[in-house]
């Protein structure tokens, strides 16, 4: 039956990627399964400056150059949270153009490449989040690589500009995009000029290595390690430790979940510093319209998109291992009678009845039932109201995967 498609193209068609021959066909996707581009001259200045960090060996720590190093980082991881992610990528809040162009300065003074570049690679993690065409998935590319390798990818020098057309209409914003190193440049100065070498190495440099690392973990550990209290179709978690450290992009999770919310910690006790200093900054009047999730969402109540669930469907078709279900099928059949499993395959074969059909009337004891399937998803997956959609699409998923392995052998079929 040549419209099928097998067991991995089923589940990239749920998660909205087109393969051929089981292969994407997007170049970006293809790079990254290499991984073969990532020495790339952008990092060598990365490589630089943590061999620069090594030179308050030799510049000595003073008590200035410590207190710069503190405030540097927690201002410019501010600036990450509330700039770079909050506005420029989600624009969960308004501001007036005057402190929309602070809040890129003070973004791109952690030498983070410029707004535009940042958020246009964020918009494009949250519409493919792990699937084959993110550019930092820890599940499909490796943790070293979602961690910092991607960043260094020919793949991935130049901007969108189309996925950031809203800020890049902007004449100072695409001068900044231009001279993205100005204000890092600038800052680093400053830093030499008030505090000496040590305010450079250990005020500037070191501050700009931990936002770099920090930063680089929401990508990384954010979608290995910790809780996920929703299902959003990918691996992102809540963490604690790292939402203390990057001033509440931790709950990562729950930002998945409402990715337009200035608010990330949702509930009591998950602490946003980001979000207090932006509710401060929404009573001064310079920044307005702060979004933040309903009340169905915080309690977990809102029904699920379709592309949500067509991806939490293939993480459930994969947990099955459809071509393992349709050996062991065939090996049974062949085993009983050698004309079932032709019957078989020439009843898959015909345009006038659905595979899923004909596989749901076999009974084979090898077929994981819908109950199965269910039991497997409330293991694996969060509350949610969505549950049995995401079950009747895996379920239908599986049973099309299983049918075209089955149907690969039917003879004159190419």
């Amino acid at each position: 039956m040549d419209d099928k498609i097998d067991a991995q193209q089923s589940a990239a068609r749920a998660t909205g990627t087109t393969l051929v021959d089981g292969s994407p066909t997007d170049p970006t996707a293809a790079a990254h399964a290499g991984h073969d581009d990532i020495v790339y001259p952008a990092s060598i200045p990365f490589v630089l400056m943590h061999v620069a960090g090594l030179a308050a060996i030799w510049t000595g720590i003073t008590w200035q150059a410590v207190i710069m190093f503190v405030v540097l980082y927690w201002l410019r991881m501010f600036a990450i949270g509330a700039g770079y992610h909050r506005y420029f990528a989600h624009r969960s809040y308004s501001t007036g153009r005057a402190f929309q162009f602070v809040l890129a300065v003070m973004a791109q003074s952690s030498a983070q490449k410029s707004i535009l570049w940042w958020a246009a690679m964020h918009r494009h993690h949250h519409l493919h989040s792990d699937t084959v065409d993110d550019v930092h998935s820890p599940r499909r590319h490796g943790f070293v690589y979602s961690h910092l390798g991607w960043i260094f990818a020919r793949s991935h020098n130049t901007t969108d500009l189309v996925k950031i057309a809203d800020f890049a209409r902007y004449p100072e914003l695409m001068w900044l995009h231009r001279c993205e190193l100005v204000p890092a440049i600038f800052l680093g100065l400053l830093c030499f000029l008030v505090g000496g070498w040590p305010g450079l190495v250990v005020g500037f440099v070191w501050s700009t290595l931990l936002l770099y690392h920090a930063t680089f973990c929401i990508n990384s550990l954010g979608h290995v390690l910790g809780r996920q209290r929703y299902v959003t179709g990918d691996d992102s978690r809540n963490n604690w430790l790292l939402a203390l450290f990057t001033m509440g992009e931790g709950w990562h999770n729950n930002h998945h979940a409402y990715q337009s919310s200035v608010r990330q910690g949702f509930r009591r006790g998950e602490i946003d510093a980001t979000f207090y200093i932006l509710k401060t900054l929404s009573w001064t009047g310079l920044i307005w319209d702060l979004k933040t999730p309903s009340d169905s969402v915080l309690r977990n109540e809102y029904r699920l998109g379709a592309r949500v669930i067509g991806r939490a469907a293939a993480q459930l078709v994969a947990s099955f291992n459809p071509e393992h279900i349709a050996a062991t099928i065939r090996l049974a059949l062949e085993s009983s009678r050698v004309s079932t499993l032709q019957e078989l395959q020439d009843r898959l074969a015909s345009t006038q009845q659905r595979a899923a059909d004909v596989l749901a009337g076999l009974h084979a004891p090898h077929l994981p039932t819908r109950n199965e399937i269910l039991a497997r998803a409330t293991a694996m997956f969060a509350r949610t109201p969505s549950l049995d959609d995401i079950v009747d699409r895996a379920h239908a998923l599986i049973l099309e995967a299983i049918s075209s392995r089955l149907c690969a052998g039917t003879p004159g079929r190419s």
